[in-house]
């Protein structure tokens, strides 16, 4: 009997699975087996009260606890299959000093983490695996650690046929930050960040895949909304719904890995593994 079709999508913290969240329920929709993995438990995002880490009152463990929780919340929204989560501790953010630590996720040798994500994926044996552009205009440290396990993981497993890697459009976050603008929000000035800007542009031009999740972006905003522990003043909820639907209502991927032959641009990660096609 073959396999059932199967996506996995590695992620690095708890909230980032329904920050793209749209090819989660939409292929959820269409009876394919979602897997999410999860590399880190979010330690350092905000504790209650948006205290952030290194305040007075911020408990990494106690923050993990809760961002769990909401994880386990955000995906049954979402409709994902199974969750697995891995246990490592979350790096902070790219100029933190936490980063540093050995126990951080980012230290960790990414041969031992792309085993564990290959038990994983002999394990579901996912068709199409997604995870992060690792050199993509967002350099956290654990998205490209996230994203360079799991490609070592595809292809030592030689399982997934077909890998992705997420992206987005420079222009969509232009409108972004002008919508907000506009609102009177604080933003950030990634547009002066020449090296985020050529990062961006670099990774816009080998998109190779758009996904149409419009279909599916009540609930992906139900899922990320499930994450108030991080995201109850965010701008996200200020954006006007047509601004939301232009920036969000498209997903898209950069295939680096295929064994179909099937032809680009492409608007399905299954095209080439369905039953007849």
């Amino acid at each position: 009997m073959a396999d059932p079709l199967t996506l996995m999508a590695v992620h690095a913290h708890p909230d980032d699975e329904a920050s793209s969240g749209g090819i989660l329920a939409l292929y959820a929709d269409q009876g394919v087996r979602v897997i999410v993995v999860t590399c880190t438990n979010g330690e350092f995002g905000d504790a209650p009260g948006r205290i952030k880490p290194g305040e007075e009152g911020h408990d990494p463990q106690a923050v993990a606890q809760i961002r769990l929780a909401e994880l386990r919340q955000s995906v049954k929204i979402l409709g994902v299959t199974d969750l697995e989560t891995l246990g490592y501790h979350d790096s902070g953010m790219p100029d933190w000093e936490y980063k540093d630590s050995p126990e951080a996720f980012w230290n960790v040798p990414v041969e031992e983490v792309a085993a564990r994500i290959g038990e994983l994926i002999e394990k579901y044996r996912p068709q199409v695996l997604v995870t992060y552009d690792d050199e993509g205009a967002y350099q956290h440290p654990d998205h490209v650690h996230a994203s360079r396990a799991g490609q070592a993981a595809a292809a030592a497993t030689g399982i997934p046929a077909k890998v992705y890697l997420s992206t987005n459009r420079s222009s969509s976050w232009r409108r972004i930050w002008e919508a907000l603008r506009e609102l009177g929000e604080q933003v950030p000035q990634w547009e002066e960040d020449e090296e985020r800007s050529r990062r961006s542009l670099e990774s816009e031009e080998r998109i190779t895949t758009t996904i149409d999740i419009r279909q599916v972006l009540p609930r992906v905003r139900e899922a990320l909304f499930a994450h108030s522990s991080q995201i109850s003043e965010s701008w996200f909820s200020k954006l006007p719904a047509d601004v939301s639907e232009e920036a969000f209502g498209y997903q898209y991927f950069i295939r680096v890995a295929d064994t179909t032959g099937t032809p680009l641009p492409e608007t399905d990660l299954f095209t080439g593994l369905r039953t007849g096609a």
